[in-house]
């Protein structure tokens, strides 16, 4: 905050400046920043909920609970922590849609995926994994997440 003296004839006191002479400087949350909450508080029930289900912790899936906590304390090294897991992410789907490719390519009748004993058709799961990371890309590497993260302001 910028502070002024303004001389009288007793003496020089600070005052503050007008407040239309200062800029408007937002603590709020930004809301690609909100979305991409909403979006890691529902991976971290299902990260939890698999955790509990099938008794096995991987960096992969609870990999988002240090991520959303660093998100919500605003802390400094959230944004680091954020762009790590993605990359996470990233080399993950990509090795999965690898794998599934050549797999495709060896017997194409046997690459189904089953989730809940029922099949999932591939160009829905394709499309909304790719759209899921471009919004978290989105989100993360965009200049009002950092300045928000990093407590940075304009």
């Amino acid at each position: 905050m910028i502070m002024r003296l303004y001389w009288t004839q007793f003496s020089a006191f600070p005052t503050l400046p007008h407040p239309k002479t200062t800029k408007s400087i937002s603590h709020s949350m930004p809301k690609r920043l909100i979305l991409l909450t909403a979006l890691y508080c529902l991976f971290s029930i299902a990260a939890l909920w698999r955790a509990i289900t099938t008794q096995s912790f991987d960096l992969f899936t609870l990999g988002v609970l240090p991520v959303l906590v660093g998100i919500l304390m605003r802390a400094p090294w959230s944004s680091l922590v954020l762009k790590i897991y993605l990359g996470m992410q990233t080399l993950g789907f990509s090795a999965l849609g690898i794998t599934a490719v050549i797999a495709y390519r060896i017997t194409p009748e046997d690459v189904k995926v089953f989730f809940a004993g029922k099949q999932i058709p591939m160009l829905p799961l394709v499309i909304g994994i790719i759209a899921m990371l471009l919004v978290q890309y989105w989100a993360a590497f965009s200049k009002v997440t950092y300045q928000y993260l990093s407590g940075k302001t304009e």
